[in-house]
């Protein structure tokens, strides 16, 4: 029988969406959010430990954005993770004229709203972490009609899809994990925008693609940090970039170096202790 361990990790104060957010950065199989604490799941041929989770909750303890923590470490037998995860998948109103549904819960939508369809697998987000939302927001903003997108690190495809919903012509996701191949194309299909978006398993360097309208990432620090120089060359000259997955103190080094490659910082938008930077291209 296959075996996983199950972190449970309570805060002080619990700030669900910090701690969930910088898990993520671990090669973990998903995360339970409940009421006054986590948890996390890890499968058994994984290397992540109790340690390595210690090492993220003391760097956000060092950030001052918690106090304290604790963690307990269990050993369980393999379930249907995907049919446990989706009892606690919401439906996400981002505004109020987006809203982010699972296709197997009801809602009752309002006139003129425009509901995107996500069946997220148990490793992917379902638009309801405050980066995802920020950046939506931002899209809904950004987005004037026709325009070409990039979504770099697409997970469940949920920007990529948006951006289209919200008036662009063609949008292209891309990531590096097989299953965001797979959910993306499924959410895709969802919301049969097939002929519009398109997801690839892919690096960024290999796309041959450029002069984008539109950019949006949503992934780690050091990522955006690497890839910095590529995504500046993928913006058409009056092209937007959008960039989360950060929180308060990340702005600083992000500003800097995506200053340094002729983009220029024009928006901030935050949400708890994360936030979302727009980019212009310059001249």
């Amino acid at each position: 029988m296959k075996t996983y361990k199950e972190f449970k990790i309570t805060t002080t104060p619990f700030e669900i969406d910090t701690v969930s957010g910088v898990l993520w950065q671990l090669d973990i199989e998903g995360i339970n959010e409940f009421d006054n604490y986590l948890t996390v799941f890890v499968n058994e041929k994984k290397l992540v430990t109790k340690e390595d989770i210690q090492k993220i909750l003391n760097s956000i303890v060092n950030q001052r954005l918690i106090e304290s923590f604790s963690i307990e470490e269990e050993t369980i037998e393999d379930k249907n993770w995907n049919e446990e995860y989706e009892k606690n998948v919401p439906v996400v109103e981002v505004t109020d004229r987006i809203v982010i549904k699972p296709s197997f819960k009801d809602y009752n939508s309002k006139p003129g709203q425009i509901i995107i369809t996500i069946d997220p697998k148990m490793s992917f987000g379902t638009g309801g972490h405050a980066t995802t939302k920020l950046v939506i927001q931002l899209i809904e903003k950004h987005v004037k009609g026709g325009e070409t997108v990039l979504d770099v690190g697409s997970g469940t495809g949920v920007l990529a899809i948006s951006t289209i919903l919200l008036g662009a012509q063609k949008a292209i996701g891309i990531d590096n994990d097989e299953w965001c191949l797979l959910n993306g194309n499924e959410n895709v299909k969802a919301n049969n925008l097939e002929d519009k978006v398109e997801i690839r398993l892919t690096e960024l360097k290999d796309i041959p693609e450029n002069n984008f309208d539109l950019i949006v990432a949503n992934i780690n620090k050091h990522i955006l940090i690497d890839i910095a120089s590529e995504l500046s060359s993928k913006i058409k000259e009056t092209g937007t970039l959008i960039l989360s997955g950060l929180l308060n103190i990340d702005e600083e080094d992000i500003v800097k170096i995506y200053s340094s490659l002729n983009l220029k910082l024009s928006e901030k938008t935050a949400m708890d202790e994360w936030i979302a930077l727009v980019f212009e291209k310059i001249n």
